[in-house]
C-alpha cells in the first residue's frame, strides 16, 4: 500500500504537472481563428466607412491600440475646453501613439471608441490581419451609399468617384473634406444610408449620434453633421494608397507636428507606409498567434514576454492623478437608446484585462472571438480600475496566471439592435 506521505507526494506532483500544462497552453495563446468574412468586415466598418479618408485612416490605425484609446478618452473628458488643434497640441507629450493623439481633436469619434471597446479591438484586429480586405469593405459600402443617393458632395465634404486599377472594384469612391482646414465627421444610421442591409447574421454596428456633438440632430435623411472642427493639424495621413495598394500613407513631417518624438524609422524606408508599433499595445492580447508573433519581435526583453502573454509590464503607463478626472466615463443618454448594439459572448480574453467584468456592450452578438475587453463595465474607466485590482491580486498570489483566450460562445448568427438595460 502507498503511505499517506506517498499519496501526498503523488498529489503534489499531479498538480504541479497540471499547472505547468495549463501555463504552457496559455503561453501559446489562442489558436488561429478563421479570417473575418466579408460580411463581418462590412458590419465592423459600417459606422466609419463614410468618414473623410484621412480621418478614416487614423481611426483604423488607432483602433490597434485600444488601451491608449481609453487613456485618450479619459483625457478628453478631463479637458473639455480644449478642442481641435489646441487639444492635439496639449497631448504632445503624452506617451500614446500618434494616431491616438490625433483623435483628441475628434471627441465625437474617440468617445464611442472608448464606450464600445469590444468593437474597437475587433476593428483593430481585422485591420492588422486583413488590411486590404478592410479597405475593400469600405469601398463596397461607399458604392452602395452613393447608389442610394446618400453619399454626395456638399458643403462638408467632396465625394470623388474614380476608375479603379485593373483587377479592382469598378470604381473608387473617395471622401475628402470640402475645406481642408475644417473637418466634419458625419453620424449616420447604416441601415438607412447603405440602402438597407443584406446580412441578417451580421447586422452593422451602430450607435445614435451623441447629443454633445450633434445637438438636435435628426437622421431623417440618414446623415447628421456636427460642428466643423479646425483640426487640420491633426491630419497626418491619407488614403491615396489605401485604395490602390491597401496601405496607409503617413506624412512623417505632419506626424511630427503631433508628436515630436515620432519614430521616423517606422515609415521612412517603407515608402512612408504606416506600420503597427507593438510597444503601444500595452499588453492587450492579439487575436491570434500569427498576428502576435508578427509584432512581438518589435518589443524586447521583459516587455516582449509580457506582450507575448498579453500582459503589460510597464506600470508607468497607468494614468496619473490628472488623467483620472472625469471618472464617469460612460456612454451618453443617446447611447442608451433601444437601437444601441450589445457586445458579444462570454469567453475569456488572453490578457490580464480579461478579469474585468460587467456589462459594456458595443457590437452585435454572435460571430468572431471574445476580446481582452469583453464585458467591460462603463468603458475605459472601469477597465483600468478592474485591471489594476486583478493585477494586484495576481502579484499577491505569487502565481502568474495567464488565460488561454477561448473563443466567443455563440456563432455567427443572431444579433439585431438590442437596447441597454
Amino acid at each position: 500500500m502507498i503511505s499517506s506521505t506517498g499519496r501526498r507526494a503523488t498529489a503534489i506532483l499531479f498538480w504541479v504537472l497540471l499547472l505547468v500544462t495549463i501555463s504552457a497552453r496559455a503561453d501559446r495563446g489562442p489558436e488561429t481563428p478563421a479570417a473575418f468574412r466579408s460580411e463581418e468586415l462590412e458590419a465592423l466598418v459600417a459606422p466609419i466607412a463614410l468618414y473623410p479618408d484621412p480621418v478614416l485612416a487614423q481611426v483604423l490605425m488607432a483602433s490597434t491600440y485600444p488601451l491608449e484609446i481609453v487613456y485618450a478618452a479619459r483625457w478628453v473628458k478631463a479637458n473639455p475646453n480644449l478642442k481641435g488643434d489646441a487639444a492635439v497640441k496639449a497631448v504632445e507629450n503624452q506617451p500614446w501613439d500618434t494616431s491616438v493623439k490625433s483623435l483628441v481633436a475628434f471627441p465625437q469619434i474617440l468617445e464611442p471608441m472608448n464606450d464600445k471597446l469590444d468593437w474597437t479591438q475587433k476593428l483593430g484586429d481585422a485591420f492588422l490581419a486583413q488590411q486590404k480586405d478592410v479597405f475593400a469593405a469600405v469601398q463596397r459600402l461607399r458604392a452602395r451609399a452613393q447608389e442610394s443617393g446618400n453619399l454626395q458632395s456638399n458643403e462638408q465634404q467632396k465625394v470623388i468617384v474614380e476608375p479603379a486599377p485593373a483587377g479592382g472594384q469598378t470604381t473608387i469612391v473617395r471622401v475628402e473634406p470640402a475645406n481642408p482646414e475644417v473637418i466634419y465627421v458625419p453620424a449616420y444610421n447604416p441601415t438607412v444610408v447603405y440602402g438597407g442591409w443584406s446580412y441578417p447574421a451580421y447586422p452593422p454596428y451602430y450607435w445614435p449620434p451623441y447629443p454633445a456633438y450633434y445637438p438636435g440632430a435628426a437622421l431623417a435623411t440618414g446623415f447628421a453633421w456636427g460642428i466643423g472642427l479646425a483640426a487640420a493639424g491633426a491630419i497626418f495621413s491619407d488614403c491615396n494608397s489605401c485604395w490602390n495598394g491597401g496601405d496607409v500613407h503617413v506624412d512623417h513631417h505632419k506626424a511630427q507636428n503631433i508628436d515630436r518624438n515620432v519614430d521616423r524609422s517606422k515609415v521612412q524606408g517603407q515608402g512612408d507606409r504606416w506600420q503597427h508599433d507593438a510597444s503601444h499595445r500595452k499588453g492587450v492580447a492579439y487575436r491570434d498567434n500569427a498576428t502576435r508573433d508578427k509584432f512581438a519581435g518589435q518589443v524586447s526583453g521583459a516587455d516582449r514576454r509580457a506582450q507575448y502573454r498579453g500582459r503589460t509590464s510597464d506600470a508607468g503607463t497607468r494614468p496619473g492623478a490628472t488623467d483620472r478626472a472625469g471618472a464617469g466615463n460612460r456612454a451618453t443618454t443617446a447611447d442608451r437608446s433601444p437601437t444601441a448594439n450589445r457586445g458579444g459572448g462570454s469567453g475569456r480574453g488572453s490578457s490580464d484585462m480579461s478579469r474585468v467584468s460587467g456589462g459594456n456592450r458595443g457590437g452585435y452578438s454572435g460571430g468572431g472571438r471574445d476580446t481582452a475587453f469583453s464585458g467591460i463595465s462603463g468603458g475605459g474607466t472601469a477597465a483600468q480600475r478592474n485591471y489594476d485590482r486583478g493585477r494586484s491580486s495576481m502579484q499577491g498570489s505569487g502565481f502568474n496566471r495567464s488565460s488561454g483566450g477561448g473563443g466567443m460562445r455563440g456563432g455567427g448568427g443572431g444579433g439585431g439592435f438590442r437596447g441597454r438595460r
